[in-house]
């Protein structure tokens, strides 16, 4: 059975927000033959008055000619008047209404009454919540080649939405949908190939409905595609068409794809290294919450890369990522407490934070409760946590970090009795990292 999950394959009202469908151009012999009964007319007359063409704009005089087609039993007509009871125009929005006008337009075959109508049934507005019967209005709209329609259909079929997941019929209707230029059928196709779903995976061919997707701006299909050229995947390798196609999702506010933009102009890939232009990309996404962007910004402040060197606005980036479970940040927000950066020394607080990314697996913080214990530094001092730390530190570091985490480790111990070593190995193989960001 189909759940609120149904809500996710209808996307947007994409057909109950639109502009009514039309009829005759407008002239003065059509509002003489609208005045006369004509239902082509009035539709014609009503969709002017909707628009304000030829005439000021009135919805009240468009929803009354588009009511006098519908009520002579005109599809049209009565299509139109369900979109203007779906959104309120001219007339108080009534999802009940908006279903009787549409089931009257869909009960004579009208695709976009049928569509719409499925999406109702759907969502149980206007009419019992009736999944059975949204799957056949929208089926019915589909086989006449309602591209969205057809889109929904596929969608069902993809995720068992309402029907048993069958991929193949998925594939049918992604496909019919597609053809027809829906970039979210594109997408959704792309995606379907990509995974395996109906077919074996094929990156190529995965890649060339997404290229057809992203080349309308469906910022979804940019970002893989942008992914693809990255990796190499489906395409050639290319960093300057990644650029290219991050960029424009990235324009789209897509935080994530922000990112990948300051990381590309971070590293130079695909493009000259920038580091000011990198943290103008780091700062749009961390603006909007991206978790690595604004760790990446906290690094930026604090090594005065791309933009002039602040601690307290260091110790702010970082603190906003840690809060949300980002590690590195974590243990960054730590060691500027231990040290004073930014922020006034506090032991108590760098201990909390290197706590927190240790677990993680963090060496840095790993080390930093190495010191910490080691030290005494705000807390008693231990040998045997400082020796559990230093070696869970060498074993997660590599190089000359973990030689130089391996001969504090080893000071420690000379500091310590057998048994005290012993216990620290234990704790140390009996440690288990949490899960985080």
């Amino acid at each position: 059975m189909l759940t609120k999950a149904f809500l996710a394959m209808v996307i947007c009202l994409i057909t109950l927000l639109a502009q009514p469908q039309t009829g005759l151009p407008l002239t003065a012999d059509v509002r003489k033959a609208a005045e006369s009964g004509n239902a082509m007319a009035q539709i014609s007359l009503g969709d002017a008055y909707y628009l304000g063409r030829g005439v000021p704009k009135d919805l009240t005089e468009a929803l009354k000619w588009f009511r006098k087609a519908a009520e002579q039993d005109n599809a049209l007509g009565q299509f139109n008047l369900g979109l203007m009871y779906i959104s309120g125009s001219g007339v108080a929005q009534d999802d009940a209404e908006a279903a009787r006008w549409y089931r009257k337009a869909a009960d004579q075959g009208d695709a976009s009454a049928q569509f719409d109508l499925g999406l109702l049934y759907g969502q149980g507005k206007g009419v019992a919540q009736d999944y059975g019967e949204a799957v056949s209005w929208l089926g019915k709209a589909a086989e006449q080649g309602n591209a969205e329609a057809q889109h929904s259909l596929g969608r069902a079929y993809l995720y068992g939405l309402g029907v048993p997941v069958n991929n193949q019929e998925a594939l049918k209707w992604l496909h019919k949908a597609a053809e027809q230029g829906l970039a979210v059928a594109q997408f959704l196709l792309g995606l379907a190939i990509h995974e395996g779903k109906g077919v074996p995976p094929d990156e190529r061919e995965a890649v060339r409905w997404m290229l057809l997707a992203a080349a309308q701006g469906k910022a979804e299909a940019q970002s893989l595609v942008g992914g693809a050229y990255y990796e190499g995947k489906g395409v050639p390798q290319n960093y300057g068409e990644a650029l290219r196609w991050f960029r424009k999702s990235a324009e789209q506010g897509n935080a994530a794809d922000q990112l990948s933009v300051g990381k590309m102009y971070d590293g130079g890939r695909g493009v000259p290294q920038d580091p000011g232009e990198a943290f103008r990309w780091y700062k749009l996404a961390g603006d909007q919450g991206n978790v690595l962007a604004q760790a990446l910004l906290g690094a930026a402040y604090s090594t005065g890369k791309g933009v002039t060197q602040n601690y307290n606005e260091a110790f702010r980036w970082f603190r906003k990522a840690a809060e949300q479970g980002q590690s590195f940040a974590q243990f960054s927000i730590g060691y500027m407490y231990e040290q004073g950066l930014g922020t006034p020394q506090n032991y108590g607080e760098a201990l909390r934070w290197y706590v927190k990314a240790a677990e993680q697996g963090e060496v840095g913080a790993q080390a930093g409760l190495g010191t910490m214990f080691e030290k005494g530094e705000g807390l008693p001092q231990d040998y045997v946590q400082a020796h559990m730390w230093w070696n869970l530190a060498a074993a997660n570091a590599s190089g000359q970090e973990q030689q130089k985490y391996a001969s504090r480790r080893e000071e420690v111990a000379r500091k310590m009795t057998a048994e005290q070593v012993a216990e620290a190995q234990r704790l140390a193989r009996e440690w288990k990292p949490t899960t985080g960001k």
